[in-house]
C-alpha cells in the first residue's frame, strides 16, 4: 500500500486511525471498456497477455489518489461475498489486518438471511479488522445500510458503491433498465450498457462527505469507477493528488470562462451556443 506522502511507510491500521484512506477498485470493469478484458466472464487474461495495461491503470488511479494498490501487503482484502466470514480465518492465520466487505443484492440481506449489520456485527467479533459494503448498490441504496453498520460495529467500516445510480426500484446495477434505449441485445443494461446510469464527479464527492460525516473511514468505488471519481473522492476530502493539477476549471473556458485571457467577442459567443 502506499500513494499519499501522508502515508508512506504506514500499514493500513496506522493510517485508517489518523483518518479516511482511498481504495480504487473495478479494475475489470475498466480493462474492458479499454479492450482487455471480455465481459461476461470477466476472467483476466490481461494479467498475462498484457500486464502493462494493468500497471498502467494503478498508476492513474495511485495519481488519482488511491492509497491502496498492489506494492507490498500489509492487510489482506476479501470482498464481493454474500455469504459471511468466508476467508477470515484463512486471513487471520496470515496475522495481517483483514478488509471484509459484502455484496448486497436486491433483498437487503446476506444469502444466509443476515442484515449487513449483523453480518458486519458477526465479522468484526470474528477478527475482522475492517467491515463494510462493496459493489453491487450505488451510493443512494448503499448509504442507507452503512448507517445501520456504522451503528452496530465499533471497528472500522468500508464503503465502496458501484458509480451507478440506483434507486430503491432498481437497487443494484444488475436491474437497471433503460428506457430510452431499444437496440439492447438481451433487453438489460448491465454489464455493458450501463453508461446512461454512471454517477457523475460532484455525486461521487457528495458520497464521500456524507459517508465520512457518519464516521466511515475506508472509502472507495467499484465497478465502474474510473481514475476521476477517485480524484473527486480525494478533493472531496480536501487532499490534493498529482492528478489535481488538471482538475475542472471553467474560468478559462473560451466560451462559458471569465477569465481576464476570455476575450469580449467569445463571451458574447456563448449566448448564442
Amino acid at each position: 500500500m502506499s500513494g499519499e506522502s501522508s502515508g508512506a511507510g504506514k500499514g493500513l491500521l496506522e493510517r485508517l486511525s489518523e483518518g479516511p484512506v482511498i481504495c480504487a477498485e473495478g479494475y475489470l470493469f475498466e480493462l474492458e471498456h479499454r479492450g482487455y478484458v471480455s465481459a461476461g466472464a470477466f476472467v483476466p487474461e490481461v494479467v498475462l497477455e498484457h500486464p502493462a495495461a494493468i500497471e498502467h491503470l494503478h498508476r492513474e488511479f495511485l495519481r488519482a489518489g488511491s492509497y491502496v494498490v498492489e506494492e507490498g501487503v500489509d492487510g489482506i482484502i476479501a470482498e464481493t461475498f454474500s455469504w459471511s466470514e468466508i476467508a477470515l480465518d484463512l486471513i487471520r492465520q496470515t496475522g495481517l489486518p483483514s478488509v471484509i466487505t459484502m455484496a448486497i443484492h436486491r433483498d437487503p440481506e446476506t444469502y444466509e438471511g443476515l442484515s449487513p449489520e449483523d453480518c458486519c456485527k458477526r465479522l468484526e467479533d470474528a477478527g475482522a479488522d475492517v467491515v463494510g459494503l462493496n459493489c453491487m448498490r450505488g451510493p443512494d441504496t448503499m448509504l442507507p445500510m452503512l448507517r445501520k453498520i456504522r451503528l452496530a460495529v465499533k471497528c472500522h467500516v468500508a464503503a465502496l458503491p458501484v458509480p451507478y445510480r440506483t434507486s430503491d426500484a432498481e437497487p443494484t446495477f444488475h436491474h437497471l433498465h433503460d428506457e430510452h434505449c431499444s437496440c439492447l441485445p438481451d433487453g438489460g443494461t448491465f454489464p455493458t450498457a450501463l453508461d446512461p446510469f454512471t454517477c457523475n464527479r460532484y455525486e461521487i464527492a457528495e458520497f464521500t462527505k456524507e459517508a465520512v460525516d457518519i464516521g466511515i473511514h475506508y472509502l472507495g468505488v467499484c465497478c465502474g469507477a474510473k481514475p476521476h471519481h477517485i480524484r473527486s473522492m480525494a478533493e472531496a476530502l480536501g487532499r490534493r493528488p498529482p492528478a489535481s493539477k488538471y482538475s475542472p476549471d471553467m474560468s478559462k473556458h473560451a466560451y462559458f470562462g471569465d477569465s481576464d485571457v476570455i476575450s469580449e467577442e467569445y463571451r458574447e459567443l456563448s449566448t448564442r451556443l
